[in-house]
């Protein structure tokens, strides 16, 4: 993911769209979408061991034994739905279908994941989870903005189209051939 990021959020990626065929502006709308959607998985995989390093953390000041981890167990259905809906306007996903997240932003999240061993949270010292929890809510907030920037990219190219449409210079009718091929 990390060429097609790196490309996307590129200055001039945006530049020179007036010029750019339709067929061009939905091939860049279907990356950024396609970044996107990776970005999503990714931010959710992110925020979903956040929760359960933030839950062990509370647990833990709140008296919770390290070594008894029944208490983060029982309490992940309410950790873990938590965040059923998100901040921000929200958008439907094009697909649902995507690979497992690659490169440096997934990297620094297994990085974490190994650091913490969510299969044996016990063996983490307090300390450790805290410095994890940080970490995560850092990757989470660094990988929202990546997607905010995406969508911005996405509004720019569809403004483009949603443009031509309303001149005459695209016609919907072309749309609607090359989605049948």
């Amino acid at each position: 993911m990390d060429h097609q990021l790196d490309e996307i959020l590129a200055g001039a990626y945006l530049e020179g769209l007036s010029e750019r065929s339709v067929a061009e502006l939905r091939t860049l709308r279907a990356d950024c979408q396609a970044v996107e959607t990776q970005l999503s998985y990714l931010r959710r995989l992110v925020q979903g061991r956040h929760d359960i390093v933030a839950g062990e953390v509370e647990r833990r000041r709140g008296g919770g034994d390290p070594d008894d981890v029944h208490g983060l167990v029982e309490r992940l259905p309410e950790i873990l739905s938590d965040r059923v809906r998100g901040p921000g306007p929200g958008r439907l996903p094009t697909t649902i279908e995507t690979e497992e997240p690659t490169g440096r932003l997934a990297d620094r999240l297994a990085a974490i994941a190994d650091a913490v061993a969510f299969d044996a949270p016990a063996s983490v010292a307090d300390a450790a989870l805290e410095a994890a929890e940080r970490q995560l809510a850092e990757l989470e907030a660094e990988v929202s903005a990546l997607r905010r920037t995406v969508f911005d990219r996405i509004d720019a190219v569809e403004a483009e189209l949603t443009g031509r449409y309303a001149n005459g210079s695209a016609q919907v009718d072309d749309l609607l051939a090359n989605r049948s091929e």
